[in-house]
This record gives structure tokens, sequence and C-alpha cells, in this order.
């Protein structure tokens, strides 16, 4: 029975942390309580107390997953965060610091001495160590290098020789290995003697004399055929594979295309390298996801929840910053009509309503856009028929609800007039919205930027001084 497998299916992620959320609070009411009674036997009662509480809380941690541990540690403030960490067994640190998030990890590693970081590391593959190596501290890794062997020691600084984002970074080396010209029944000898098969093997590789890929082996395949069948008579010839040097989200989405568990990782000449596998490409998947929310609201990196105030401070304050010249921008606008606004009150009321919905607007389309743009969807020749789709979009969403508000205006001031200038205003707002919608992220990537950076910002203040200046200005010219 695996890990997994030995968890109560009935308990959700929510009921385990507030188990362990009540464990805290328990053990820290009869700490204070023990610690304010008096007795000559004081201080071996509260240290009795205290292992008791910490024992009982341990036990619930050793029997929950690695992964709902590391969910349990980011919803946890700090102090309570290093409580927990701090009760986790040795030989499960490694596996709960590739779980967490980027930011907590790196609460956790510094909640480590080099020793146990040392400890943890050793733990890893060679793609793991790679993940984590730009976080741990200079003379770890220098030490952590010299205690691996010297194949190892090469798949780490392969791994470190690629990019972030590149799937060479995530390449995992553990791999099955098998020649073309033997039987199935070879096979399966050779597989009974391994010891464990590599996690997520759903095929084995094919490779020639010169570890050159020829194609690979599925499992399925293996186990329905006839053992006395050569490899070369049932393996597949054609396997999606990739290059070291591809971009890795384009991998993630040939993974989601042709539904595939893992792949093999070749170089130039046709040698298997690596393999890439299906965790990999989920976490990739929503790593890129969870990137995308953030850089749409501005922020410039992955924020712990619970992170100092500060640290929040310098994730958060680039974007204001923007965000309030763009504010200050939409204010002058209305400034240009303040006569106007004085003789006729009810503009103050209704302009916020054209603002709203043209920045509501705005981020529909820019949301759409940045996913297809994901999605390898958008390229320069459909660029004028998309703006063409989105201008239409909006000119009809424009006159069907600028009508709606025009008839509530006329409903509200009594005046036709001012219904008709809201729902052109409404129109020309979302034309706007929609235009800029599509314009903003592609400029973006033109420029080499995210697509999805500050674009939530960015769509805002056009709406913003946009929708004020289009609707005071039609007010200006055919209302007073």
């Amino acid at each position: 029975m695996t890990e997994v497998e030995a968890k109560k299916p009935q308990e959700s992620l929510q009921d385990r942390l507030a188990q362990v959320v009540e464990l805290l609070q328990r053990h820290r009411l009869v700490e204070d309580l023990t610690h304010r009674q008096e007795g000559p036997h004081h201080d071996r009662v509260e240290g009795l107390v205290h292992r008791q509480n910490l024992t009982e809380l341990q036990r619930k941690l050793d029997d929950l997953h690695s992964a709902d541990v590391a969910y349990i540690l980011e919803a946890l403030p700090l102090e309570d965060r290093l409580t927990i960490w701090q009760l986790v067994k040795a030989d499960r640190d490694g596996d709960i610091l590739l779980e967490v998030s980027d930011a907590v990890r790196e609460t956790l590693l510094a909640d480590m001495e080099d020793h146990e970081i040392l400890a943890a590391a050793k733990e890893m593959d060679a793609d793991e160590l790679a993940d984590l190596a730009s976080e741990l501290p200079r003379d770890v890794v220098h030490e952590l290098m010299e205690t691996l062997d010297a194949q190892q020691r090469e798949r780490v600084r392969s791994a470190l020789s690629y990019e972030e984002e590149q799937v060479g970074a995530l390449m995992d080396f553990e791999m099955v290995t098998i020649r073309e010209d033997v039987s199935l029944e070879v096979v399966l000898r050779y597989l009974r003697r391994l010891k464990e098969l590599p996690g997520h093997t759903d095929k084995l590789f094919v490779v020639d004399y010169d570890g050159v890929l020829k194609g690979v082996l599925s499992i399925k395949r293996l186990l329905v055929n006839d053992p006395e069948k050569q490899v070369a008579e049932v393996m597949a010839n054609d396997p999606v594979s990739f290059h070291p040097d591809e971009d890795a989200y384009d991998a993630a989405q040939a993974f989601e295309r042709y539904d595939l568990i893992s792949a093999p990782v070749v170089d130039k000449n046709g040698k298997l390298i690596g393999r890439l596998t299906i965790d990999e490409m989920v976490d990739l998947i929503r790593e890129e996801s969870e990137s995308e929310v953030l850089n749409m609201a501005g922020l410039r990196e992955e924020e712990d929840i619970f992170a100092s105030v500060w640290k929040s401070v310098r994730n958060r304050w680039a974007w204001l910053a923007v965000n309030l010249i763009t504010a200050f921008m939409a204010s002058r606008v209305i400034g240009l009509f303040e006569g106007s606004i004085e003789k006729l009150v009810a503009l103050a009321a209704l302009m916020p309503i054209v603002a709203g919905i043209g920045g509501n607007s705005g981020n529909q389309t820019i949301t759409m856009i940045v996913r297809a743009m994901a999605l390898d969807q958008v390229s320069t020749g459909n660029t004028s028929r998309l703006i063409r789709k989105e201008l239409g979009v909006a000119l009809i969403n424009g006159l069907v609800w600028g009508g709606v508000i025009g008839v509530v205006a006329y409903g509200l001031y009594d005046s036709w007039s001012l219904g008709v200038v809201m729902t052109a205003a409404m129109t020309l707002n979302l034309l706007l919205a929609a235009l800029m919608g599509v314009l903003i992220p592609m400029t973006l990537m033109r420029m080499g930027r995210d697509p999805a950076m500050g674009a939530s910002v960015m769509i805002t203040a056009v709406t913003d001084s946009g929708g004020f200046f289009i609707f005071l200005g039609l007010a200006s010219l055919f209302l007073l």
C-alpha cells in the first residue's frame, strides 16, 4: 500500500489542516496554563505536557502525505509553520521542500542548519537537486556536489546548464532503456531483476548501442503481446520527443494534447539523455497559471501569504505607483470638465458606470487574448481578425447595455438626451476597451515582456481616463 493509498480518502485537505491547527491551539493553551501554575514539580509537569502535545502533533504529521504537509505549511503563519517544520521527520525534509512554493521554501531553508539541508538534498535525484540548487547556500551546494558520484554530478551540472523555462532543466535522468533486438520475454526478466521502476514509467526507451533513441515500448504492449516477439516488432517507431533547449511550456502543451505520461528527451544527434514526466508538466502548468494571475495584478513575484509586511510592500509597490499615476491622470481628465459637472450634477453620478463597465469589458478581452497567446493561437496573421471580432462584440454589448443604462438615466433624470449620451459613451468606451485589450498584451509580447504583466492595471487606466473623457466630452457638447 502506497503512502497516498494509506490516507483516509474521506478527509479533505481542509479537514487535515483544521486538525493540525486545532492541535497547535490546544498545545499552546495547555502550555500556557501549565506555565502559569506554581509548584515543586512545575518544570517536570510542563516538560511532560509539552512533549505529550508535540508527540500527538507529530503523529498526525507522520500520517500525512508529503504534499499534504506542504499544503499545511503554506497555510500557516510563520511561527506555526516553523513549529510544524521542526516536527517533520528529517528523512521527509527533501520531499516536502520540493512540494512547497518558492516563497515558503525560503522560510523553511532559513530555519535549517547547513547539515540538515545537506542531509535533505542527498535524498534527491539530479533533476530535483538542480531545481533546488539556486536557493541553497553556495557552500552547501559545493559540499553536496563533492558527495555525489561522477554520474550524478554530471547530471546535476547538465540540468543546471539550461534556463529555468527549458526542457533540459526539468528532465528526469531515471529511466529504463532496452535494445530492439531482444525478445519481450528477455525484457520482462530484466524488469523483474530491478528493485523498482522509476516513477511514472509507462514506457521503456529503445536505444541502439550508441544510445540513440530508436523508439519506445509501452508497458501495455509489453504485457499483452507474445513474449517470443522481438522488441522491434512491437515498439512505436515515431514517439513524441523533445530537445533539451525547447521551451518547457510548449512541452507541457504537447503532454496535454497527446495525453502523455512520459516522453524522451534527445540531443541534436538523437541520443537519449533524459525524459519528461507528467508530474513535472502538471507543476509547470500550475506555476505558469499562478504566475499569469500574479502578473495581471501587477505582482512581481510569488508572495508568501504570511510574508512580512515589508516584503509584501516591496513586492507590490511598483504597479501601485503606476496605478497612482494613472489615477491622477484620470482625475485630471475629470478636472477638465469641472464646469460641466457643476452645471449638471447627474454627470458625477453616472460617469463611474461608464468607466467601470469599460474596465470589466477590457479585462475580459485581455484575459481571452493572454490565454490564446499562452496556447500559441495568436499570430501576426490573425491580429486584425481578432481586433475586428472584439470590436464587433464590444459594439453589440455597448448598444445593448448602453441602451439599458440610457433608459435608466432617462427614468432617473427625465432627460432623453442624457440617456442618448450615456448609450453613446458606453458604446465608445467598450470599443476603446476592446481595442486596447488586444493591443496591450500584443505590444508587451513584441517588446519581449510577459503579455500578462500589469495588463489589468493598464486596461483599467485606459478605460477610466478614456471613459471619463468620452462621457464628459459628449455631455459638454450635447447637453450644456
